[in-house]
């Protein structure tokens, strides 16, 4: 795919402190003519200082790291920068994705996917959009309803065949902002859009 003026080339911050895998993810993205991988570091320090020094436009990161986990860099890079967060791991845990979650990361993926898998989602995170296995975000809600009352008034609205800009009124909202909650309600769902995440959530009664 090649880089255009409507798609931007993507900045990308690696971090792994394994030397193969960061060479094999650093080399499976350069063959991607619209992500530009700026700079490689094997340590949760090193991680922070490389998002000062180069402002990528998204940071990939592994959890477990010398120096400071992935998890803690995710927090530290979201409070201070505009850099977004992907977490690369081998780690299906639950727990773990709502710790990544709280950090404030924009997608958790796992080392065992298919490897076109990353690009697409780097890709995705670029144009704001959340992405997660949807598997393992079943596994990390379990029963409980994950959803926040503007997500859930959203995703009730939707269920009327109502445009965006239409929730965004009736709720007194921006439409950036409802589109913002419609998607973080589709990420925790692992649903396809907006009306996928609505029948889920009724579904489990959570409308």
């Amino acid at each position: 795919m090649s880089a255009s003026a409507s798609q931007p080339t993507i900045r990308v911050l690696l971090a792994e402190d394994q030397g193969m895998v960061l060479g094999a993810l650093a080399a499976l993205l350069r063959l991607e003519n619209d992500i530009d991988v700026v700079a490689q570091v094997t340590n949760g320090a090193d991680a922070i200082e490389a998002v000062r020094q180069h402002c990528p436009d998204i940071l990939i990161t592994d959890i477990e790291m010398p120096r400071m986990s992935g998890l803690e860099v995710a927090q530290r890079v979201r409070q201070q920068y505009d850099t977004r967060v992907i977490v690369l791991t081998t780690f299906a845990r639950a727990g773990y994705l709502r710790q990544a979650l709280e950090a404030g990361v924009s997608a958790y993926l796992l080392k065992a996917r298919p490897a076109r898998e990353l690009a697409d989602a780097v890709r995705s995170v670029h144009r704001g959009i959340r992405v997660i296995d949807p598997k393992l975000a079943a596994e990390a809600w379990g029963g409980r309803d994950p959803l926040t009352d503007r997500e859930r008034e959203a995703l009730r609205l939707t269920t009327e065949g109502i445009s965006t800009a239409a929730i965004a009124e009736r709720l007194h909202l921006s439409a950036g902002t409802v589109r913002n909650h419609l998607s973080e309600a589709i990420a925790k769902l692992g649903a396809e859009n907006r009306h996928d995440a609505a029948r889920i959530a009724r579904s489990k009664g959570w409308l």
